[in-house]
């Protein structure tokens, strides 16, 4: 079949030629016609081309780019470039788009001070510059803007004062200023702005210590005041009675005093009240007409007085915080009447009487707690009548009789803390095994029955103390993998301790004491890996101390007084670093292993008196001692005092000649230096077994404060790590702080996750301070070192990575001594260097916190402590750092952020892709909406790890927030990587767990709202203990 050629019509020559022409001339045309087009790509080309605005081209018209919007003449009106990664100024060219009225610019990166040309943007309605890098003052006639209706200019590092000029902006609605680092005042003339609705001025926490201005009374048309955390004094104006269209006032985090104006609960429209943590005193309003309000939270002040009866008429109620004040009398029953409460907080005042009866009958009620009162009488029957109660806090009260049988049927509580009241009864069967319950703490009540063979899954801490229990603890404890603290002290417990308990790998604290145990102790420890508390005294053991109780490497208190033990005490204990010792009343004989032969014990043995010691230290019979006649006693004592004086008289002899010859050839200046050694533990060496080793061939680190050598310190091949601050010339006053922190933190500092100090050692000229040795050196090594660890055996070298196993545990320790120094410290403790090169690590891969030269102990818990310089490391340092001298907790947390994503993702902390830290590089990975799964390290990554790996990825991001208040404590980062430590399957035995098992309690808005990326998560919440 033959093929028909296609035919075309003819063009006259003529014609054709003429088409040639006019397209190359139409292209100019439509160029020529569209000059804002030729505004918009110079404004991309000044901003170095970003990828994100890779669409804008001269091939379409700027009205279908998604970032522009257009009039109907087709003229630009908004550029909308929110969150598109611009670096650089903004050009003054921007203004020749001449009907432009909104600007958004927020979250990027643009650098310099307030800019002044966009003054020449005559039509511009709305400007958002919010979480910026811009700095400097806000200039004096910023009024010039004077079109401007929205103004946001939130978390940048603006500084200075709040310019009266802003008071000229009369069409200003919004007006944005929080989180800065403005340090002058605010004017009253903010009260001019007639016409604005939202002032948001929260978080200048340099502002000047000032009252709020009472001209902002008269802002009749605003509806949202956020000036938490602004350093505001004085009282609360009465003006603010004035503010009729009110919706949402936050003065919280402030120094208020006095008390709160009648007429705050007389505005109508008022929907949130935040006054918390202030000096707030007096009665809180008798008459409320407030009828619209959601949220009361006054917590922290000063309060007195009773509730108002007028808080039952708040149908619209969903949480009341009264905590912390001083407020008395009953809490009135209609409060149990509201329909839509969740949140009821009043702990720590003084009410007394009964609670409402029918609270939590009529609302979801989520949070119930009502501890340190002078309540009485039974707990509410209803609660968990609608299935959402999370937290039942009520200890420290009168409370009586037996809990309500309902608290067994509720499956969502995940806290119940009802101790230090008159409960009595059983516990109901189904509160046991509550499927979410993770914390029962109902110690000293009058509760009675039988422990339950089952628990939760996720139960972690359960203490019943001084109660009526009774019956053996059940051979099915092994199933309660989860548990972490577990005190049944002071009950009736009988039986035999059952091995099953010593298979707890998470067990960190186990108090026993003060029941009827029999029998001996088990003669094997599975896993107490975690355990760091061990009181099992005053019951009615027998047998000998188990050698096994040596191999717990975290036992720091160890008590076994008050039982019948008998035989020698195991010289392993000696290896353990307790900090707390009893082993008094009990029948234990011979000697007692030489490191506790010190004054640290000298009541650790009482009351043995088979049991005897080399010293007199401990008030223990000599072990040289021989019953014999007084002659032959007296001639033994004699030749051993002869003997001994010998041996002095020889040993101080050769000490004197060691010295000499030793003396002669100290080098760099010490032959001058007078030594001196301070001791925190017991040592089996002297400064000079450390003096004479420090040589350039023991070696093995250095930084900018001095060097590390490794010392060994007797013929049994032990070592100890030396780091000696040394100043040739003179001894610098910083190293001389660096010095005294570091003794000073240390030298009181027992954790097992810490480094511990052995001893210091100074001269005039240089400080040495001498360590326990960590056989695996540091992370960093581990990580980022050359071809990372080569360990010889039998003469191969093998490669050795971290597996994710391993660095799980790494970032649990590390995490746990993280948390000892912010939470267990009286003052607190920030550590101001938390790296990978600061977590060492011992013979078994255990995480060790080091080097504390840079700590700053806080005057007092939660607040900002000044420091006079910058100090920590390049890609650690949290953004607050590098420009202000206040530093809290949350710096620490961003550096552990930092360790967090070095451990997920194999990467250092400044190498990122594109010259941005690690920190940066994962939010912008993240932002891009790329899998997690391409950011984890290659190398371990493995299915069957990808869920930890993944949460844990997540979790260094929310640590390495922008914002400190957006991070979490390092308590709630430990509870977290808690949840997914310890499983000693291997990786490919490990099953895919349920959902609520793999989901971690990530995302509370409080944590989120200040990401300078989307939202981690948003699915559930971050739990927290209150006790």
């Amino acid at each position: 079949m033959s093929k028909t050629p296609l035919s075309f019509p003819k063009i006259p020559p003529p014609l054709f030629l003429f088409i040639l022409v006019s397209l190359p001339l139409a292209v100019i045309s439509q160029s020529a016609n569209n000059p804002e087009q030729s505004v918009l790509l110079n404004l991309r080309q000044q901003w170095g081309n970003p990828p994100s605005i890779a669409s804008w081209s001269s091939a379409s018209s700027p009205c279908n780019w998604p970032e522009i919007n257009c009039a109907g003449d087709g003229s630009v009106t908004a550029i909308l470039l929110r969150d598109k990664n611009i670096t650089e100024k903004i050009p003054a060219a921007i203004c020749d788009l001449k009907n432009l009225t909104w600007l958004d610019l927020s979250w990027n990166y643009i650098p310099g001070d307030f800019p002044k040309v966009l003054y020449n943007c005559s039509k511009l309605q709305f400007l958002d510059l919010s979480q910026n890098y811009f700095v400097g003052g806000l200039p004096g006639d910023i009024d010039r803007l004077s079109g401007l209706q929205f103004l946001d200019l939130a978390s940048n590092n603006f500084t200075g004062d709040v310019p009266a000029a802003i008071g000229r902006l009369s069409e200003l609605k919004t007006l944005n200023l929080h989180e800065n680092l403005l340090n002058g005042t605010v004017p009253g003339e903010i009260g001019n702005l007639s016409n604005l609705e939202a002032l948001r001025l929260a978080y200048n926490v340099r502002l000047v210590r000032s009252p709020i201005p009472p001209e902002l009374g008269k802002l009749k048309r605003l509806k949202i005041l956020w000036m938490t955390v602004s350093n505001l004094i004085g009282e609360i104006p009465e003006s603010f009675a004035g503010l009729s269209s009110l919706e949402y006032l936050d003065l919280s985090g402030n120094n208020l005093v006095g008390s709160i104006p009648s007429g705050l609960f007389m505005l109508k429209n008022l929907s949130v009240l935040l006054l918390y943590h202030n000096g707030l005193s007096g009665e809180i309003p008798r008459t409320v007409e407030s009828l619209k309000l959601t949220e009361i939270d006054i917590s922290m002040n000063n309060f007195s007085g009773s509730i108002p009866e007028d808080f039952g008429k708040l149908s619209n109620l969903t949480t009341l915080n009264l905590f912390s004040n001083q407020l008395s009398g009953p809490i009135p029953a209609s409060l149990g009447l509201l329909p839509n409460l969740k949140v009821f907080k009043v702990f720590i005042n003084k009410f007394n009487g009964t609670l409402p009866p029918e609270i939590g009958l009529h609302s979801k009620l989520e949070a119930f707690e009502v501890s340190d009162n002078r309540l009485t009488g039974r707990l509410p029957e209803n609660l968990c009548r609608n299935g959402a109660l999370r937290g039942v806090i009520v200890f420290s009260n009168n409370l009586s009789g037996e809990l309500p049988k309902s608290l067994g049927d509720c499956d969502s509580l995940q806290t119940v803390q009802l101790h230090r009241n008159n409960f009595s009864g059983e516990v109901p069967p189904g509160l046991w095994t509550a499927m979410n319950l993770s914390t029962l703490m109902i110690s000293y009540n009058s509760f009675s029955g039988q422990l339950p063979s089952k628990l939760p899954w996720n139960m972690s801490r359960l203490e019943i103390s001084s109660n009526r229990f009774s019956g053996e603890v059940p051979a099915g404890a092994s199933t309660w993998a989860s548990l972490v603290v577990f005190k049944a002290s002071n009950n009736l417990f009988s039986g035999e301790i059952p091995i099953e308990l010593t298979s707890l790998s998470r067990l960190t604290t186990l108090l026993l004491d003060g029941n009827r145990f029999s029998g001996e102790l088990p003669p094997k420890i599975v896993s107490w890996d975690s355990l760091d508390t061990l009181n099992l005294s005053r019951n009615e053991l027998t047998g000998q101390i188990p050698e096994a109780i040596a191999s717990l490497p975290d036992l720091l208190y160890l008590d076994l007084s008050e039982n019948r033990l008998s035989g020698e005490i195991p010289p392993e204990l000696g290896r353990l670093r307790l900090s707390s010792l009893n082993l008094s009343s009990n029948e234990l004989s011979g000697k007692i292993p030489g490191e506790f032969d010190n004054l640290a014990y000298e009541n650790s043995f009482l009351n043995n008196p088979s049991l005897c010691a080399d010293s007199p230290n401990l008030n223990l019979r000599s072990c040289l001692t021989k019953i014999r006649g007084p002659r032959r006693l007296s001639s033994t004592i004699l030749a051993l005092i002869l003997i001994l004086a010998i041996c002095v008289l020889l040993v101080t002899v050769s000490l004197t000649l060691y010295m000499v010859k030793d003396h002669r050839r100290k080098k760099h200046g010490q032959d001058l230096a007078t030594w001196r050694l301070t001791s925190f533990q017991r040592l089996d060496f002297t400064e000079c077994n450390v003096l004479r080793n420090l040589t350039e061939n023991n070696l093995i680190g250095g930084g900018g404060s001095g060097k590390v050598y490794r010392i060994g310190t007797n013929s049994l091949g032990e070592y100890v790590a030396v780091k000696k601050i040394w100043n040739n010339m003179k001894w610098n006053e910083n190293l001389e702080k660096e010095f005294l922190a570091e003794v000073q933190i240390l030298g009181m500092i027992r954790h097992s996750n810490i480094v511990k100090l052995l001893c210091c050692i100074s001269s005039e000229d240089s400080k040495l301070l001498v360590y326990e040795y960590m056989e695996n050196q540091s992370l960093d090594m581990w990580l980022h070192g050359k071809k990372r660890k080569t360990i010889p055996d039998r003469g191969l070298t093998h490669l050795i990575v971290l597996d994710w196993p391993r660095r799980l545990q790494i970032a649990i320790g590390a995490a746990q001594g993280l948390c000892y120094m912010h939470h267990d410290c009286s003052p607190p403790i920030i550590h101001r260097d938390v790296k990978s090169s600061n977590i060492l690590l011992d013979s078994e891969f255990k995480a060790r916190i080091a080097d504390f030269g840079l700590a700053k102990i806080l005057a007092k818990h939660g607040e900002p402590h000044s420091v006079s310089a910058i100090a920590g490391s390049f890609g650690y340092m949290a953004p607050e750092y590098a420009y202000t001298t206040k530093v809290n907790e949350k710096i620490d947390v961003y550096s552990f952020g930092v360790v967090l994503l070095e451990l997920t993702t194999g990467r250092e902390p400044s190498s990122g892709d594109e010259q941005m830290s690690l920190a940066e590089w994962s939010w912008q990975h993240y932002s891009d909406e790329k899998p997690i799964a391409d950011a984890l390290d290659e190398e371990i990554k493995k299915p069957c790890y990808l869920d930890e790996m993944t949460t844990l990825f997540k979790l260094g991001l929310i640590c390495t927030s922008t914002s400190p208040s957006a991070r979490p404590s390092m308590a709630e980062v430990l509870q977290i990587i808690r949840r997914y430590g310890g499983n000693p399957e291997a990786c490919e035995a490990k099953k895919v767990r349920s959902e609520f098992d793999v989901t971690p309690l990530l995302g509370n808005t409080k944590y989120l709202s200040s990401y300078k990326r989307k939202n981690v998560s948003d699915d559930s919440f971050f739990s927290t203990t209150h006790s």
